[in-house]
């Protein structure tokens, strides 16, 4: 059919194939090519024949030449149909060998046999590729007939000739297994970059979530109990309510802005926000904050904490001090807890206690029981696998005394992470 061009390349139609489904007609070129690849192929066979008995004086080098024409001659089929320029090859073969010719000369016609056969096996099933190595042999054979003499010559050949076929074979079936198994490598990278970005996503908007909503559910029901009898207090909620709500819309934004970059950089959207991603300076803004649901939070820092953190550790540790306040705002049921936050020389220590009442007993629902797969969230595990991808280790587990216990060790030195892992951050 012809080329479709012009306005009318992207109208509908109704009588033509459907408009998602592009169809172009084989240009002038390409059907050009495809003429004369033919046309060279159907010459060999004659090309083959005549080569191995022209020139002057029957000469080796003329007749050489000739046959490597001839051989290349099949070339550009043989990507094409290779079926068909093995069995054009192998008719030149044996046409060329009734002529009893010098056995030197078949050696490039019997090597061009072998390798389609390795092409075919390299790109077509079992099945496909026994019958012709079955052919190519037999023909092989046959034209051993004509150019060796004795039986011992012929033997030889024949076992000369298989062992050749079956290298071939073989060599082109392992660039077949090679290939399938790179194809299944990639499939199987793909698979595990989309989960390890999906638990990323997941994790982050745990993180972003979580804390905010535990304050807005604190400071509604402190509205509600106070609204009738405490007016200002019922007001100052409902200002820590909204407070809260700007800043958690603030941090989806830049979560699910950077999820969907290419979209909102198209024209008619608003750009996907660009603000830093949290770090351990924030800790102070995220104490104030759980200061409001009722619980103070003392930060200590140790060590040297005016030094810089990498990016990807300040932001995991940020997010595992907020998600521990998380978990004694919702369930450890303190009214006060610590923060300590010590700077080594190659690691960063993090530890969150509090002493509170939640120990455990019968009919409580601890922290961690909060954030175990088996209780009602994935607090506990998400922190750990922040930890476990910065080649830090991570603990967590109630106090002996009573209260709950948050340790995080993050070393300094992250080696460079995937693209996908936890280290991007997040603007």
């Amino acid at each position: 059919m012809p080329a479709t061009t012009g306005p009318s390349a992207t109208a509908p139609s109704t009588t033509g194939p459907p408009t998602g489904t592009p169809v172009a007609a084989r240009p002038p070129v390409g059907r050009a090519t495809a003429v004369l690849a033919w046309c060279a192929a159907a010459a060999h066979p004659f090309v083959l024949f005549t080569g191995v008995q022209a020139g002057p004086y029957r000469s080796t080098e003329l007749r050489l030449f000739l046959t490597a024409v001839g051989v290349g001659l099949l070339l550009p089929l043989v990507r094409r149909r290779p079926e068909v320029a093995l069995g054009l090859l192998l008719t030149g073969l044996f046409a060329a060998s009734t002529t009893r010719p010098s056995a030197d000369l078949l050696y490039l016609p019997l090597l061009a046999a072998d390798a389609c056969v390795g092409w075919l096996a390299a790109h077509r099933p079992l099945r496909a590729v026994l019958p012709a190595a079955a052919v190519t042999l037999t023909v092989q054979i046959g034209s051993a007939l004509y150019t060796t003499s004795g039986q011992d010559v012929f033997v030889s050949t024949v076992v000369a000739l298989t062992l050749a076929l079956l290298t071939a074979g073989l060599l082109g079936h392992s660039s077949r297994e090679r290939r399938a198994h790179v194809a299944e490598l990639r499939a199987r990278t793909a698979a595990e970059a989309v989960t390890a970005e999906r638990l990323r996503i997941a994790r982050e908007l745990h993180d972003v979530i979580a804390h905010s909503i535990g304050v807005i559910a604190i400071q509604a029901g402190v509205g509600r109990r106070v609204i009738e009898t405490q007016p200002a207090e019922a007001r100052n909620a409902l200002a820590t309510i909204e407070t809260t709500s700007r800043e958690t819309l603030a941090g989806l934004r830049r979560t699910l802005g950077a999820l969907r970059a290419s979209a909102q950089d198209a024209p008619g959207h608003a750009p996907a926000p660009r603000d830093p991603a949290p770090g351990l300076a924030d800790l102070d803004r995220l104490a104030a904050s759980t200061a409001d649901a009722g619980v103070r939070v003392e930060v200590r820092r140790l060590g040297d904490p005016d030094r810089s953190l990498p990016p990807e550790v300040g932001l995991a540790a940020y997010r595992i001090v907020q998600e521990s306040l998380t978990n004694v705002v919702r369930h450890a049921g303190a009214s006060a807890c610590r923060v300590t936050v010590d700077r080594g020389e190659d690691t960063l220590l993090v530890e969150i206690t509090d002493d509170g009442e939640d120990d455990g007993g019968p009919g409580k629902p601890t922290a961690a029981a909060a954030g175990s797969p088996t209780g009602t969230g994935y607090g506990i595990v998400g922190m750990s696998e922040r930890a476990a991808l910065l080649g830090g280790r991570f603990s967590a587990g109630p106090r002996p005394g009573g209260g709950f216990h948050v340790s995080a060790e993050l070393p300094l030195a992250v080696p460079v992470p995937h693209p996908l892992q936890e280290g991007t951050p997040t603007s």
